[in-house]
C-alpha cells in the first residue's frame, strides 16, 4: 500500500473544511499549521483555500494522539485530503486511534472518509462508511 496512503473526503466545500478545523480545536488534538517552513496560527478555511494559485500549499499536522499523525493539505475545496504514516500504526491501539479519527471526521461531515493506497487514487481499501457509522474494509467492494 505504501507508507503514506492517501486519505480523502470527497464532495466537500469550504464549510466542510472549516468543520474539520473546528473539530480539531474542539477535540483538543495537538496541531501545527504551516505555510512552507513558517508556522502560523490556523486561519479560517476560506482564507486558506482562497490563496493565490502560486502560493505554497499550506499543511495542517494533527496528532489525535502523540504517536499518530495526519497531515492535511489544502489542495482544493471539494476534497479534504490528508496522509497518514502506516509505519506509525503498529499495534491495534494505534489502528483504533486512526479508525476513531476517521469516524470523528466522517460523522462531523456526514461523508465517507476513504483511504487509498499511496498513488492509487480512487481505489479505497479502508474507510468510514456513513451507512453503518463505522470504519470498514473496502478493498473487496466493487461499488466504492
Amino acid at each position: 500500500m505504501g507508507a503514506l496512503p492517501d486519505v480523502r473526503v470527497p464532495g466537500c466545500s469550504v464549510e466542510d473544511w472549516q468543520a474539520v478545523l473546528d473539530l480539531v480545536e474542539e477535540r483538543g488534538w495537538k496541531y501545527q499549521y504551516s505555510e512552507g517552513e513558517t508556522v502560523l496560527p490556523v486561519p479560517r478555511a476560506e482564507a486558506v483555500l482562497s490563496r493565490p494559485v502560486d502560493a505554497e500549499c499550506p499543511t495542517l499536522r494533527v496528532w489525535p494522539t502523540d504517536d499518530v499523525l495526519a497531515i492535511f493539505r489544502f489542495l482544493e475545496d471539494e476534497v479534504i485530503d490528508f496522509d497518514v504514516d502506516l509505519r506509525e500504526l503498529q499495534g491495534q491501539e494505534r489502528l483504533d486511534v486512526l479508525c476513531g479519527f476517521f469516524g470523528e471526521i466522517g460523522r462531523r461531515l456526514g461523508k465517507p472518509v476513504l483511504m487509498d493506497p499511496q498513488g492509487d487514487y480512487g481505489r479505497p481499501v479502508l474507510g468510514f462508511d456513513t451507512g453503518v457509522q463505522r470504519v470498514v474494509l473496502l478493498a473487496d467492494r466493487p461499488d466504492t
